[in-house]
This record gives structure tokens, C-alpha cells and sequence, in this order.
């Protein structure tokens, strides 16, 4: 019987498969209510199940959504003129008014059901993916990987022209086969029921995944989490890994975290690249870390506000929009207001606020921090750095961390969510990125 692991609401409901026969399904996420029906498929004779994955989320979930937001209880206006105390109520109000009145979530489950989806169990957890073939035979298959406070839903402007170069200004030989996987915890895969699926088990998963779809051979991208996961990958160096894709790169030297955290000033003999790089980190640690310390330390204190208050949610999620998109603090410049509140919709009809938030204190189990440089010795390694994102990485330090650096390029616009934000500079990264591994 098919099933999504670590539902807080575990029932059987009834789905017609493609066949025409009645398979099991599992009904799940927020309150009992997110409906996803997965049908049966199978991986070839005796091989694990690739089952397809339908999302069909009942009315109910989206009625309780719109009564919940209108009966939120807002705070006072913040006692500043600018964002130093976070997101303004001012900006907040209209963008919750209009996810009460005028958004349409069936248009974002329209995108989603557009698109081959599939669920499959690996170590004892199920996990929904994105495989997305390209025309082309010869195409590079590439794993992609989201990030919080994202989802495969950041990389759907990327899809098209990654897969299909030659209607989107590319060529043949540009060509990728595209498997999207959702982080456990996030989305509809599986919510971890221990403590065992930090960021080191997810990349030996991905490795599986690639392997169980056919795939001897294959990159890796990500930015945010997806980077993470990709430089452990790069360090657990599996035979299939050809090379990973990295746009928020860890490089971070312990020696200048030591200095961020002594309060220490920057040193004299740092290159102007470098000072750019040790500024940003400065402040992202002064003053831009708290949502992280919260996950890392108190997830499940936290997760009680975001599985109550999708306004709540909302405002957590925002304020990283705000801060990590290349608009200067306006991230309506470049992210429409669906394509915001798709992801956070996402979130909120999955009940994935705690889940998601208790990634980052499985990986903090482990020490280290998102920046910290990696030492990859030998799978090679492509760099994109966009202006907005979180800090600068500077040539000097990837050169010292990343053994086989085969691609390092710095573009002129574009920030954190970088396939979201600038899809098309970014597709071209990618491109040039993993052209000398064809």
C-alpha cells in the first residue's frame, strides 16, 4: 500500500490509478487535510516502486486557510522607519490581504501536476521528485536540489531551457535530463520520524535515487541547502558524481569565522575581495543569523507558530525574501506575489514549518555552519556567484577548498534564489558550468 511517511494524520483514502484499478493512498499534512494521491508504479521486476504522484489538495484545506487569515490578530507597528527591526506591517498587511481574497493556489497545483512526479521509498522514507527527460538523448542527467525557505517550486523558470537548449537559445549539446527531489521534512516527501537524516544521509539518497532511475552517471546543483548537500556529496564522492554546480558556495576559512565571532576587525593584508566577503558575513552573523539559531536550536518551539498562523509563517518567510533577493529589499521586483506565496502556500498546506525548520538542528548536530569552507580533493567543481546572495565568496578562497575548480564566474545581478530570481543567466551558468565534462 502506498503511503507518505511521517504524516501527523495517517488514513487511508481511496485513488483511482491510471489502470483503472483502486490502490492504495495516504492522506496527509496540514490538520488532515493536504490530499496527495499517489498511484502504483514500480521501478522494473522485483526493483523498488517509482510510484506517480499526483497533488490534490481538497477545498477544505483552502477554506481553513482563508478563516485563519482572516482571523489574524496583528501586532503593533514597529517603532522604526526602516527594516532593522523586520518585515513592516505596512508591506506585510497588503500581501496578506490579497492571499486571503485573490490568490489561487490551483493555479500553482496546475504547474505542479504539468510535470512528471513521482514519490519512492528510500531507507524506510518516501521521497516525491521531479524527473523531467530531455528530447535530446545524449543530455547530462543532473540532480537539483531547493533550498529553505524554498522548494522545487524556485526551480521551475529553469526546467524548460535546461532541458529543451535548442528552443530556449541553447544548443544540443546544452541539454540536461532533470530530477527535482524535495529535501525530507519538506513538501510531500516524507517527515523524518529521528534524528537520522541529516544533510550526510540525504546526499548518500540522492546517490540512490540517481543509481535507481537509471543513471550510472550524473551532476549535481544547488544553491542553499542544495549547495550543502551538494559539497557533501562532492566530499562522499560517489562513483556516478561527475561533478556538482555550486551558487552559494562554502569557503569560509575557520581562521575568519574565528575572527566574526571574536568580534575581531577584518585584517589589513585582506584583498578588497576579501574584506567585501568578510563584511557581509559580519553582518549576516550579527545581525542576519537569528531565524537560524532559532532552527538550529529550537525547532520544535518554533514549529508551533508556523503550524498554528500561516500570517505568522508568512512574515518568517518574507523576511528572507526581503533580505536574500538582489532588489534591495524589495523582492517584488523581481518574485510576483503568486510565486511568493505559492512556496509559502506550499509549506502551509503540508505542515512542514517544524519539519523543515528541524533540518537545520539535524545538521547542526554536526557543527560547521552553511559557509564553512569544504575541502573536495576530487570531484570537480563549478562556481556561480550572484551579487545578492548572502556573502561573496571570493576566487581566492574556493581555489584553497576546492581541489578540481573547473568553472568560477561572478554575474551582475541576481541574489540568493538564483534560478527564481535570474533564470536566464542562470540557465546559462549551469550550461557553461558542466560543458567541459560532456
Amino acid at each position: 500500500m502506498s503511503s507518505v511517511s511521517g504524516s501527523p494524520t495517517r488514513r487511508n483514502v481511496l485513488a483511482t490509478s491510471a489502470a483503472g484499478g483502486v490502490v492504495g493512498a495516504a492522506m496527509f499534512a496540514s490538520q488532515g487535510f493536504a490530499e496527495s494521491l499517489l498511484e502504483s508504479g514500480g521501478g522494473g521486476a522485483g526493483g523498488p516502486a517509482i510510484r506517480p504522484f499526483h497533488v490534490k489538495v481538497p477545498e477544505a484545506a483552502l477554506t481553513d486557510l482563508r478563516r485563519r487569515i482572516a482571523m489574524t490578530r496583528w501586532p503593533d507597528k514597529e517603532t522604526v522607519t526602516d527594516q532593522t527591526q523586520g518585515v513592516q506591517l505596512a508591506k506585510l498587511q497588503p500581501l496578506v490581504q490579497y492571499w486571503g481574497s485573490g490568490y489561487d493556489w490551483r493555479k500553482a497545483e496546475a504547474k505542479l501536476n504539468a510535470l512528471p512526479q513521482f514519490i519512492t521509498e528510500i531507507d524506510g522514507l518516501d521521497i516525491q521528485f521531479m524527473h523531467i527527460r530531455s528530447r535530446h538523448a545524449d543530455a547530462m542527467p543532473m540532480i537539483m536540489t531547493h533550498g529553505w525557505p524554498g522548494s522545487p517550486l524556485e526551480l521551475l523558470k529553469v526546467i524548460a531551457p535546461l532541458t529543451d537548449p535548442t528552443a530556449h537559445g541553447g544548443r544540443a549539446e546544452d541539454a540536461f535530463h532533470l530530477v527535482l527531489p524535495t529535501i525530507p521534512g519538506y513538501g510531500f516527501s516524507g517527515k523524518p520520524r529521528g534524528t537520522e537524516w541529516g544533510p550526510e544521509h540525504i546526499c548518500r539518497a540522492w546517490d540512490t535515487l540517481m543509481q535507481r532511475l537509471g543513471y550510472a552517471k550524473y551532476v549535481s546543483q544547488g544553491g542553499d541547502w542544495g549547495a550543502i548537500i551538494s559539497e557533501i556529496m562532492a566530499v562522499q564522492a560517489p562513483p556516478g558524481l561527475m561533478g556538482i554546480h555550486i551558487n552559494m558556495p562554502g569557503t569560509t576559512p575557520p581562521s575568519v569565522l574565528r575572527l566574526i565571532q571574536n568580534r575581531d576587525p577584518v585584517p589589513a593584508n585582506f584583498s578588497p575581495a576579501e574584506k567585501a566577503a568578510f563584511a557581509r558575513l559580519e553582518y549576516f552573523y550579527r545581525k542576519g543569523f537569528g531565524y537560524a539559531e532559532m532552527m538550529n536550536t529550537r525547532p520544535q518551539t518554533l514549529g508551533y507558530s508556523l503550524a498554528d498562523s500561516p500570517v505568522g509563517m508568512l512574515a518568517f518567510f518574507y523576511d528572507k525574501f526581503e533580505e536574500w533577493t538582489f532588489t534591495g529589499g524589495q523582492p517584488e521586483r523581481e518574485l510576483t506575489r503568486d510565486e511568493m506565496l505559492d512556496d509559502v502556500t506550499l509549506y502551509w498546506l503540508t505542515n512542514t514549518g517544524a519539519s523543515s525548520s528541524r533540518s537545520y538542528w539535524d545538521a547542526a548536530q554536526g557543527g560547521g555552519g552553511p559557509f564553512n569552507a569544504f575541502d573536495i580533493p576530487n570531484v570537480p567543481v563549478a562556481v556561480s556567484i550572484f551579487p545578492g546572495e548572502i556573502y561573496p565568496a571570493p576566487k581566492a578562497w574556493g581555489e584553497k577548498c576546492f581541489k578540481k575548480l573547473i568553472y568560477w564566474n561572478e554575474v551582475d545581478n541576481g541574489g540568493h534564489f538564483a534560478a527564481w530570481e535570474q533564470p536566464e543567466i542562470f540557465t546559462k551558468e549551469i550550461r557553461a558550468a558542466f560543458r567541459s565534462l560532456r
